[in-house]
């Protein structure tokens, strides 16, 4: 059976391993790369044209070909949302990958445009959203929600019943309690334990005994 055409939006290191994912382990087949064109600093990334963003459609036909866009958390993972949309917008389907060596239970909903890394364990009754990255090796607990535009970094464990904010970033060795709400916008630091629920917009650090919470304001311009 022949794959499906895929273009991967993005020239950075997260995009080649994108590539590596999608050709080895899904439907779909790399065919090119794009970038904005302010951005364009190169014709050819490992053998694939790097074209840009804004006339991809005139190369590459919707009706031809999927998008992927492989942005990590950058603006609080704004920078992704906003090119998948405006992909939706020129008539790609967006294409998801997920693992085959990821452990993922028969009842798991997941929304567009999601990107699953191996060793993940995504238990009974969870809800994953739109726009979301999991990278490497997380536990996401039974009956939790993980809303849109969110970003998992490694060895995150997430308990049951939580429900994980639109637009948030999830440090590696972060830990979730459950029955815990993390609100919108919140960014988890490597390491810290949240407890109880947050409200939106806060940032935690770690810091002896317990991690500390401050606006993300003080240290993200997020804009849509």
């Amino acid at each position: 059976m022949s794959k499906k055409k895929l273009v991967i939006v993005g020239d950075t290191a997260f995009a080649e391993i994108a590539r590596e994912y999608f050709d080895g382990d899904s439907p779909y087949q790399v065919v090119a790369h794009a970038v904005e064109k302010p951005y364009l600093k190169r014709q050819e990334l490992h053998g694939l044209p790097v074209v840009e963003f804004e006339s991809l459609e005139r190369q590459f036909p919707p009706a031809d070909h999927a998008v992927y866009v492989a942005a990590t958390y950058t603006q609080l993972n704004r920078l992704r949302a906003r090119l998948a949309r405006q992909a939706r917008e020129k008539g790609y389907a967006l294409a998801s990958y997920i693992s085959s060596r990821a452990f993922v239970w028969r009842n798991v909903s997941f929304g567009e445009h999601v990107f699953v890394f191996e060793d993940n364990t995504v238990q009974p009754f969870v809800t994953i959203g739109n726009n979301v990255v999991v990278w490497s090796g997380n536990h996401i607990g039974h009956h939790s929600v993980v809303r849109d535009n969110v970003f998992i970094s490694s060895h995150v464990v997430i308990s049951g019943f939580c429900d994980i904010g639109a637009s948030s970033f999830l440090g590696v060795n972060a830990t979730i309690a459950n029955n815990v709400t993390i609100g919108e916008d919140n960014w988890l630091g490597p390491n810290t334990a949240i407890m109880k629920s947050t409200a939106a917009g806060e940032l935690f650090k770690t810091r002896q005994p317990a991690a500390e919470s401050v606006s993300t304001q003080r240290f993200f311009r997020v804009t849509e």
